[in-house]
Protein backbone atom coordinates (compact mmCIF):
# COMPACT_ATOMS: atom_id res chain seq x y z
CA UNK A 1 0.00 0.00 0.00
CA UNK A 2 1.16 3.68 -0.59
CA UNK A 3 1.78 5.75 2.44
CA UNK A 4 -1.83 7.15 3.66
CA UNK A 5 0.03 10.97 3.79
CA UNK A 6 0.09 11.05 0.56
CA UNK A 7 -3.48 10.61 -0.03
CA UNK A 8 -5.19 14.04 -1.49
CA UNK A 9 -1.93 15.64 -1.48
CA UNK A 10 -1.65 17.94 -4.94
CA UNK A 11 1.34 19.83 -6.53
CA UNK A 12 1.32 21.98 -9.99
CA UNK A 13 4.99 22.16 -11.67
CA UNK A 14 6.43 24.17 -14.58
CA UNK A 15 8.80 23.00 -16.60
CA UNK A 16 11.13 24.83 -19.42
CA UNK A 17 11.95 23.78 -22.76
CA UNK A 18 15.48 23.47 -23.16
CA UNK A 19 17.61 23.57 -25.90
CA UNK A 20 20.81 21.73 -26.16
CA UNK A 21 24.33 21.65 -28.03
CA UNK A 22 24.36 25.18 -29.04
CA UNK A 23 26.46 24.31 -32.18
CA UNK A 24 30.10 23.25 -30.55
CA UNK A 25 28.73 22.05 -27.03
CA UNK A 26 27.57 18.41 -28.29
CA UNK A 27 25.58 16.87 -25.27
CA UNK A 28 27.53 19.13 -23.17
CA UNK A 29 25.99 22.89 -23.27
CA UNK A 30 21.99 23.50 -22.80
CA UNK A 31 20.14 26.39 -22.31
CA UNK A 32 16.66 26.78 -20.40
CA UNK A 33 14.00 28.75 -22.45
CA UNK A 34 11.00 30.62 -21.32
CA UNK A 35 8.63 28.49 -23.24
CA UNK A 36 6.85 25.90 -20.09
CA UNK A 37 4.63 22.65 -19.85
CA UNK A 38 2.81 22.79 -16.88
CA UNK A 39 1.46 19.82 -15.18
CA UNK A 40 -1.05 19.28 -11.80
CA UNK A 41 -0.77 16.08 -10.05
CA UNK A 42 -3.68 14.45 -7.40
CA UNK A 43 -3.13 11.43 -5.37
CA UNK A 44 -5.57 9.35 -5.19
CA UNK A 45 -6.73 6.63 -2.85
CA UNK A 46 -7.74 4.34 -6.63
CA UNK A 47 -4.31 2.81 -8.04
CA UNK A 48 -3.13 3.61 -11.80
CA UNK A 49 -2.82 7.12 -13.45
CA UNK A 50 -5.03 9.03 -15.41
CA UNK A 51 -4.03 11.90 -17.27
CA UNK A 52 -5.33 14.65 -19.48
CA UNK A 53 -3.35 15.98 -21.68
CA UNK A 54 -4.11 19.41 -23.48
CA UNK A 55 -2.30 21.51 -25.96
CA UNK A 56 0.66 19.50 -27.48
CA UNK A 57 0.08 16.06 -27.72
CA UNK A 58 -3.40 15.93 -27.19
CA UNK A 59 -4.59 12.48 -28.18
CA UNK A 60 -1.61 11.39 -29.20
CA UNK A 61 0.67 10.98 -26.04
CA UNK A 62 -0.44 7.71 -23.60
CA UNK A 63 -3.04 9.01 -20.84
CA UNK A 64 -2.08 5.94 -18.51
CA UNK A 65 0.50 4.33 -16.75
CA UNK A 66 2.82 4.47 -19.75
CA UNK A 67 2.89 8.27 -19.80
CA UNK A 68 6.67 9.65 -19.58
CA UNK A 69 5.34 11.87 -16.78
CA UNK A 70 3.51 9.09 -14.98
CA UNK A 71 6.91 6.51 -15.87
CA UNK A 72 9.67 9.08 -14.32
CA UNK A 73 6.96 9.51 -11.22
CA UNK A 74 6.92 6.14 -10.57
CA UNK A 75 10.96 6.11 -10.92
CA UNK A 76 11.52 8.03 -7.95
CA UNK A 77 9.36 6.13 -5.61
CA UNK A 78 10.64 2.99 -7.00
CA UNK A 79 14.01 4.65 -6.18
CA UNK A 80 13.12 5.42 -2.40
CA UNK A 81 11.39 2.18 -2.58
CA UNK A 82 8.14 3.88 -1.93
CA UNK A 83 5.21 2.38 -3.63
CA UNK A 84 3.51 4.27 -6.09
CA UNK A 85 0.27 5.91 -5.14
CA UNK A 86 -2.70 6.63 -7.06
CA UNK A 87 -2.94 9.98 -9.50
CA UNK A 88 -4.66 12.17 -11.64
CA UNK A 89 -2.09 13.87 -14.09
CA UNK A 90 -3.73 17.44 -15.78
CA UNK A 91 -0.65 18.39 -18.39
CA UNK A 92 -0.85 21.47 -20.34
CA UNK A 93 1.67 21.14 -23.17
CA UNK A 94 3.30 24.09 -24.97
CA UNK A 95 6.47 22.11 -25.90
CA UNK A 96 6.83 20.75 -29.22
CA UNK A 97 7.35 17.41 -29.58
CA UNK A 98 9.96 15.54 -31.80
CA UNK A 99 11.20 19.03 -32.37
CA UNK A 100 14.65 19.46 -30.46
CA UNK A 101 13.49 21.82 -27.49
CA UNK A 102 13.69 19.19 -25.19
CA UNK A 103 9.70 17.53 -24.59
CA UNK A 104 11.10 14.11 -22.90
CA UNK A 105 13.34 15.59 -21.13
CA UNK A 106 10.66 18.25 -19.80
CA UNK A 107 7.97 15.10 -19.20
CA UNK A 108 11.05 13.21 -17.35
CA UNK A 109 11.98 15.99 -15.42
CA UNK A 110 8.36 17.22 -14.53
CA UNK A 111 7.56 14.18 -13.41
CA UNK A 112 10.79 13.64 -10.85
CA UNK A 113 9.34 17.47 -9.83
CA UNK A 114 6.06 15.78 -8.81
CA UNK A 115 7.32 13.28 -7.12
CA UNK A 116 9.72 15.43 -5.13
CA UNK A 117 6.46 17.78 -4.82
CA UNK A 118 4.47 14.65 -3.36
CA UNK A 119 6.82 13.36 -1.33
CA UNK A 120 8.05 16.69 0.70
CA UNK A 121 7.98 15.49 4.35
CA UNK A 122 8.69 11.53 3.61
CA UNK A 123 11.97 11.78 1.59
CA UNK A 124 13.67 15.17 0.69
CA UNK A 125 15.61 14.95 -2.82
CA UNK A 126 18.43 17.59 -3.33
CA UNK A 127 19.59 19.11 -6.63
CA UNK A 128 22.42 15.97 -6.76
CA UNK A 129 19.49 13.41 -6.72
CA UNK A 130 17.49 15.12 -8.90
CA UNK A 131 20.07 15.26 -11.38
CA UNK A 132 21.16 11.38 -10.92
CA UNK A 133 17.31 10.34 -11.56
CA UNK A 134 16.85 12.52 -14.56
CA UNK A 135 19.94 11.23 -16.04
CA UNK A 136 19.25 7.43 -15.01
CA UNK A 137 15.81 7.98 -17.57
CA UNK A 138 17.23 10.81 -20.68
CA UNK A 139 20.31 8.94 -20.44
CA UNK A 140 22.87 12.35 -21.08
CA UNK A 141 22.33 15.36 -18.62
CA UNK A 142 22.49 18.33 -21.39
CA UNK A 143 18.87 18.57 -21.50
CA UNK A 144 17.79 17.68 -18.39
CA UNK A 145 20.30 20.33 -16.36
CA UNK A 146 19.07 23.53 -17.63
CA UNK A 147 14.87 21.83 -17.53
CA UNK A 148 15.44 21.39 -13.57
CA UNK A 149 17.90 24.35 -12.64
CA UNK A 150 17.74 26.91 -15.16
CA UNK A 151 19.76 29.08 -17.50
CA UNK A 152 23.37 27.96 -19.08
CA UNK A 153 24.31 24.84 -18.16
CA UNK A 154 27.44 23.21 -18.65
CA UNK A 155 27.03 18.90 -18.03
CA UNK A 156 29.46 16.29 -18.03
CA UNK A 157 29.61 12.53 -16.45
CA UNK A 158 31.94 10.97 -13.95
CA UNK A 159 32.14 7.75 -12.46
CA UNK A 160 29.91 8.66 -9.13
CA UNK A 161 27.36 10.23 -11.70
CA UNK A 162 26.50 13.94 -13.65
CA UNK A 163 27.41 17.01 -12.85
CA UNK A 164 26.30 20.44 -13.96
CA UNK A 165 27.20 23.90 -13.30
CA UNK A 166 24.72 26.90 -13.98
CA UNK A 167 25.82 30.11 -14.72
CA UNK A 168 24.55 32.94 -16.02
CA UNK A 169 23.42 34.23 -19.35
CA UNK A 170 24.82 37.72 -20.19
CA UNK A 171 21.42 40.28 -20.35
CA UNK A 172 22.35 40.84 -23.78
CA UNK A 173 21.76 37.96 -25.32
CA UNK A 174 18.44 37.11 -26.96
CA UNK A 175 17.04 34.34 -28.56
CA UNK A 176 14.52 32.99 -31.58
CA UNK A 177 14.08 29.55 -32.11
CA UNK A 178 12.22 28.61 -35.18
CA UNK A 179 10.11 25.51 -35.25
CA UNK A 180 8.76 24.02 -38.30
CA UNK A 181 5.39 23.18 -37.97
CA UNK A 182 5.28 19.89 -39.46
CA UNK A 183 8.74 18.32 -39.51
CA UNK A 184 9.92 16.14 -36.65
CA UNK A 185 13.11 14.25 -35.98
CA UNK A 186 13.80 11.57 -33.53
CA UNK A 187 16.70 12.04 -30.95
CA UNK A 188 17.24 8.89 -31.79
CA UNK A 189 18.06 8.87 -36.07
CA UNK A 190 19.74 11.89 -35.02
CA UNK A 191 23.00 10.31 -32.79
CA UNK A 192 22.03 7.11 -35.35
CA UNK A 193 24.33 9.18 -38.00
CA UNK A 194 26.98 10.19 -36.03
CA UNK A 195 30.38 8.86 -36.79
CA UNK A 196 31.89 6.64 -33.91
CA UNK A 197 35.26 8.73 -34.92
CA UNK A 198 35.86 12.39 -36.12
CA UNK A 199 39.46 13.78 -37.16
CA UNK A 200 41.63 15.02 -34.59
CA UNK A 201 41.70 18.41 -36.08
CA UNK A 202 37.67 18.77 -35.77
CA UNK A 203 37.89 17.92 -32.05
CA UNK A 204 40.24 20.87 -31.50
CA UNK A 205 37.77 22.85 -33.71
CA UNK A 206 34.40 21.80 -31.38
CA UNK A 207 37.13 22.21 -28.26
CA UNK A 208 38.43 26.05 -29.07
CA UNK A 209 34.53 26.90 -30.14
CA UNK A 210 32.95 25.47 -26.85
CA UNK A 211 34.96 27.50 -24.92
CA UNK A 212 34.50 30.61 -26.82
CA UNK A 213 30.71 29.70 -26.43
CA UNK A 214 31.07 29.89 -22.75
CA UNK A 215 32.80 32.97 -22.95
CA UNK A 216 30.50 34.71 -25.36
CA UNK A 217 27.16 33.74 -23.62
CA UNK A 218 28.14 35.36 -20.10
CA UNK A 219 30.72 37.84 -21.11
CA UNK A 220 30.81 38.94 -24.69
CA UNK A 221 27.94 38.37 -26.76
CA UNK A 222 29.38 40.18 -29.85
CA UNK A 223 31.59 36.14 -30.51
CA UNK A 224 28.15 34.64 -30.49
CA UNK A 225 28.59 33.93 -34.54
CA UNK A 226 32.39 32.48 -34.11
CA UNK A 227 31.56 30.58 -31.47
CA UNK A 228 28.70 28.73 -33.25
CA UNK A 229 30.76 27.20 -35.50
CA UNK A 230 30.39 23.14 -35.16
CA UNK A 231 32.47 20.39 -37.22
CA UNK A 232 31.05 17.63 -34.98
CA UNK A 233 27.35 16.73 -35.39
CA UNK A 234 25.80 19.24 -37.63
CA UNK A 235 27.16 18.34 -40.71
CA UNK A 236 26.54 14.68 -40.42
CA UNK A 237 22.93 15.30 -39.48
CA UNK A 238 22.31 17.65 -42.42
CA UNK A 239 20.78 15.11 -44.78
CA UNK A 240 18.22 13.71 -42.58
CA UNK A 241 17.16 18.18 -42.23
CA UNK A 242 18.14 19.55 -45.18
CA UNK A 243 15.50 22.85 -45.04
CA UNK A 244 17.11 23.01 -41.33
CA UNK A 245 20.30 22.85 -43.50
CA UNK A 246 19.59 25.31 -45.71
CA UNK A 247 18.16 28.23 -43.66
CA UNK A 248 20.70 27.75 -40.98
CA UNK A 249 23.62 28.48 -43.65
CA UNK A 250 21.27 31.29 -45.18
CA UNK A 251 21.26 32.92 -41.60
CA UNK A 252 25.35 32.30 -40.80
CA UNK A 253 25.89 33.95 -44.33
CA UNK A 254 23.69 36.91 -43.01
CA UNK A 255 25.80 37.09 -39.99
CA UNK A 256 23.15 35.26 -37.65
CA UNK A 257 24.28 32.38 -34.91
CA UNK A 258 22.26 29.86 -36.04
CA UNK A 259 22.38 26.35 -34.74
CA UNK A 260 20.45 23.25 -34.57
CA UNK A 261 18.08 23.44 -31.52
CA UNK A 262 19.12 19.90 -29.91
CA UNK A 263 18.42 16.75 -32.30
CA UNK A 264 16.67 19.42 -34.56
CA UNK A 265 15.27 20.37 -36.69
CA UNK A 266 13.88 23.56 -35.11
CA UNK A 267 16.84 26.83 -35.11
CA UNK A 268 18.06 28.05 -32.48
CA UNK A 269 19.43 31.84 -33.07
CA UNK A 270 21.26 33.68 -30.61
CA UNK A 271 21.77 37.47 -30.71
CA UNK A 272 23.40 40.51 -29.04
CA UNK A 273 20.63 42.70 -30.19
CA UNK A 274 17.44 41.61 -29.77
CA UNK A 275 15.82 43.31 -32.84
CA UNK A 276 17.63 41.40 -35.35
CA UNK A 277 15.60 38.19 -34.52
CA UNK A 278 12.89 39.80 -36.60
CA UNK A 279 14.94 40.23 -39.29
CA UNK A 280 15.99 36.34 -38.74
CA UNK A 281 12.37 35.49 -38.42
CA UNK A 282 11.46 37.34 -42.18
CA UNK A 283 14.19 35.28 -43.62
CA UNK A 284 13.52 32.40 -42.46
CA UNK A 285 9.96 32.60 -43.79
CA UNK A 286 11.26 34.12 -47.08
CA UNK A 287 13.56 31.21 -47.84
CA UNK A 288 11.37 28.56 -47.09
CA UNK A 289 8.28 26.94 -48.92
CA UNK A 290 6.85 25.25 -45.23
CA UNK A 291 5.25 26.89 -42.15
CA UNK A 292 8.05 27.83 -39.36
CA UNK A 293 6.64 29.57 -35.98
CA UNK A 294 9.04 31.78 -34.66
CA UNK A 295 9.48 32.04 -31.16
CA UNK A 296 11.30 35.26 -28.98
CA UNK A 297 12.59 33.70 -26.41
CA UNK A 298 14.58 34.35 -23.02
CA UNK A 299 16.49 32.51 -20.89
CA UNK A 300 14.61 30.74 -18.36
CA UNK A 301 16.43 31.51 -14.98
CA UNK A 302 14.59 29.71 -12.19
CA UNK A 303 14.28 26.00 -13.82
CA UNK A 304 11.72 23.48 -12.56
CA UNK A 305 9.11 24.73 -9.86
CA UNK A 306 6.71 23.05 -7.68
CA UNK A 307 4.40 23.85 -5.31
CA UNK A 308 2.14 22.49 -3.27
CA UNK A 309 -1.67 23.33 -3.90
CA UNK A 310 -5.09 22.77 -1.52
CA UNK A 311 -6.17 19.64 -1.41
CA UNK A 312 -9.21 20.18 -3.81
CA UNK A 313 -7.76 23.42 -5.51
CA UNK A 314 -7.15 25.14 -8.44
CA UNK A 315 -4.08 26.54 -9.25
CA UNK A 316 -3.90 30.51 -9.95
Amino acid sequence: MSDARLIGRRVQVKVPATTANLGPGFDTLGLALSYYDEITAEVREAPGATVTVHGVGEGDVATDESNLVVRSIAHVFAHYGIDMPGINLTCENRIPHGRGMGSSAAAIVAGIMVAKGLLDGIVEIDADGLLNLANELEGHPDNVAPALFGGLSIAWVTPEGPKHKKLTVHRGVSLLVAVPRETTMSTAVARSLQPDTVPHSDAIFNLSRSALLVAALIQSPELLHAATEDKLHQDYRAEAMPETSSLIQALRREGFAAVVSGAGPSILVLSDDPGERMRAADLIHANSDTVWDCHMLAVDFKGATVVSLPAGSSAS
